[in-house]
């Protein structure tokens, strides 16, 4: 994938990019652009195969590619209704957005079951797919990741390599505004069943949620081994540190009357060893 750093005016994306922005600022007229159809196609293909993602990281950081999400939209605008149809069922969606058809060459398995990917998600080569699980528009998933049953991947999510999502986890999405950090993964974290992860978290590489963990914006995350709690900033997201392992846990309510309340709260309860190691390793001969 080549990053917003390496492009030139020259370059064929950096062509593209202005021409999405070009026909993003025109609003409702991108519709009577005779060019729009065809630089859609062009920036949906370069989406799903990778070369161009909603987020990327930069020197260390995480920087949005605002112009990735503002293509993702036109596509909503210029796009007509049109039906779908497939093993006996019937799907109504924006002509712009059709639904993702693998092929063995792709190496991607995908579990029969009820699945979906939409086009505009980039799915690496050996992602495992378990049903019924669903990949939304912008998401960028690295390889070796197992994506497992009822797990949700919203818009831009950002996944990185050997992640394993189980079973019920939802990732969040967002598309609006253009400029909002996705929820973006590191590499080989461990995301537990039913975990929610909304709102632009960060979850550092090797990091490993507990079932039921839930994290947003708004959610402090207490750290119990340094003694620290973290919070998201107007201008930075919640971040879980690499190597944490968090679980849920609770914090009493210490205003207001006293009802013995307590508040849901994500807790680090250590940080990665080869105890926990042991516990996570993934079993290879299901892959």
């Amino acid at each position: 994938m080549q990053s917003a750093s390496d492009l030139t005016k020259s370059s064929p994306i950096a062509e593209l990019q202005a021409e999405i922005i070009r026909l993003f600022d025109l609003g409702p007229k991108a519709r009577e652009d005779g060019k729009a159809r065809s630089k859609f196609d062009q920036f949906l293909n370069a989406l799903t195969t990778g070369q161009i993602r909603a987020a990327e990281k930069q020197n260390g950081r995480w920087k949005v590619n605002t112009w990735v999400k503002q293509g993702i939209l036109l596509g909503f605008r210029i796009g007509e209704l049109a039906e779908w149809s497939s093993s006996g069922l019937s799907f109504v969606d924006k002509d712009t957005f059709p639904a993702r058809y693998f092929r063995v060459e792709d190496r991607v398995r995908i579990v029969p079951g009820g699945s979906s990917v939409r086009s505009g998600a980039y799915v690496a080569p050996s992602i495992v797919c378990m049903p019924p699980m669903y990949i939304n528009v912008g998401a960028y998933i690295d390889e070796g990741t197992m994506i497992d049953s009822h797990a949700l991947v919203g818009s831009c999510a950002q996944i990185g390599k050997r992640v394993h999502l189980s079973a019920a986890a939802q990732i969040g999405g967002v598309l609006e505004p253009v400029n909002a950090s996705p929820v973006i993964i590191e590499d080989d974290v461990l995301i537990g069943g039913n975990c929610g992860l909304y709102e632009g978290c960060l979850v550092q590489s090797r990091a490993v949620l507990g079932a039921g963990t839930i994290l947003t914006r708004s959610t402090p995350l207490y750290d119990l081994v340094r003694g620290q709690v973290y919070r998201a900033s107007a201008d930075k997201p919640l971040e879980v540190p690499e190597n944490a392992v968090v679980v849920p846990g609770s914090r009493a309510v210490t205003k207001g009357p006293a009802w013995d309340l307590s508040l849901y709260t994500p807790v680090i309860v250590k940080y990665r060893d080869e105890k926990t190691d042991r516990g996570i390793e993934p079993e290879e001969w299901p892959r």
